[in-house]
């Protein structure tokens, strides 16, 4: 019968490690080393230990060290439940009579007692546990654990300091148009990295966002368009060369800078014009992410530049726009990682047809793939 209440033990401790109850996976595989160590040497032995001095001995350190052990499961069952603190007592207590067997002094009323308690507390616990588990609810108590162990309270998170939809919901995007449209700066995510934008429309709005990266007036801010479609339907004075060359790098991480006129009010550009580009040239992209795509289809051409404050490393993450410009945004559109960690590679075009183009600054897209697309184009 020991070795049968060994053998379930064992099962008992798979099952839990199954279910990856950890501690009660480890209580039950040490139960049902005990089990069937006491259950061998009482049949092996009778009710004394014949096998000589020395095997006696080896018996006592095991069942010393299986007090030891139980001792530790006891501290950790206590946060459990009742009925599981309760079974490593009973283990524990059996532990002293395979302790008291050893010694040859173990009383028969108190082995008796002992297994009897023990079986009991094992029965109605594997039952509890199975009827609880079965029908999701608790038909038969197992008490509630007598601690819980410490832990540190957090705090609850700050609230975010600007407004902060994900940019996967259409709701999102609306609420960031929106906030564009009555003249708020923006955080939102590009096909390069995190940029700010600014309606086109409110002027104001585009100074707010020299002041917010506190970027030097005499470095321009450049426009985002949605298609290359928008651009022709403003009629600029620009060459077949130059259409051809946009045409082979839009939509996508390369900004082109062209000359700089009045039909950039028929683009959609309207009270803005003198807060964006130079006095003489403007640079246009045109973005190759779905999302921004739609944001400038709601809003009409954004002033954008890199979300981060002047001089220091771009952002590749919301978190990082919020964490170092939120609290002077009024939100930004979340989209987790970006698809670059560089800007986009800016080249000049107001002397494609004279002199060819000039790389204004290297990013993403290096110079030599520009070089290489402007060439193929210009031969063809």
């Amino acid at each position: 019968l020991i070795l049968i209440g060994g053998f379930v033990q064992l099962l008992a401790g798979f099952l839990a490690f199954r279910k990856y109850d950890h501690l009660g996976g480890s209580a039950f595989l040490t139960f049902s080393a005990l089990w069937s160590s006491y259950g061998a040497t009482r049949i092996i032995s009778g009710h004394s230990l014949d096998a000589g001095a020395g095997n006696a001995e080896g018996f006592t350190a095991g069942s010393v060290a299986f007090l030891v052990l139980n001792a530790f499961l006891i501290i950790l069952a206590s946060s459990f439940n009742v009925v599981l603190l309760c079974v490593t007592l009973a283990m524990e207590l059996l532990s002293v009579c395979f302790l008291l067997f050893t010694l040859e002094n173990l009383p028969l009323p108190l082995e008796t007692v002992t297994l009897s308690t023990f079986s009991i507390l094992c029965f109605y616990g594997a039952t509890a546990s199975l009827a609880n588990c079965m029908f999701g609810k608790d038909l038969l108590l197992m008490g509630p654990p007598l601690f819980t162990p410490g832990s540190p309270k957090k705090d609850n998170p700050d609230p975010p300091p600007c407004v902060c939809p994900k940019s996967h919901c259409t709701s999102g995007l609306r609420t960031i148009a929106e906030l564009l449209d009555t003249g708020a700066v923006c955080g939102v995510p590009t096909d390069t990295v995190y940029a700010l934008a600014a309606s086109c429309k409110h002027p104001q709005a585009i100074e707010k966002v020299y002041r917010i990266k506190e970027r030097p007036q005499e470095k321009p801010i450049c426009i985002f368009i949605s298609n290359l479609d928008q651009l022709r339907a403003a009629a600029p004075p620009i060459s077949p060369l130059l259409w051809e060359f946009m045409e082979n790098v839009y939509p996508g991480g390369i900004g082109c800078i062209i000359q700089k006129g009045e039909w950039l009010k028929k683009l959609g550009v309207g009270a803005g014009y003198s807060r964006v580009g130079t006095h003489d040239s403007i640079m246009i992209r045109v973005p190759d992410l779905t999302v921004l795509v739609h944001l400038i289809d709601m809003t009409g051409p954004l002033a954008i530049t890199s979300a981060n404050p002047s001089g220091e490393v771009d952002s590749t993450h919301h978190d990082m726009v919020i964490s170092r410009l939120g609290h002077k945004l009024e939100g930004v559109l979340c989209d987790g990682e970006s698809d670059e960690v560089v800007a986009s590679t800016v080249v000049n075009c107001t002397k494609i047809d004279e002199s060819g183009i000039t790389i204004v600054r290297e990013g993403c897209i290096p110079a030599g793939k520009v070089l290489q697309i402007f060439e193929r184009v210009k031969n063809r």
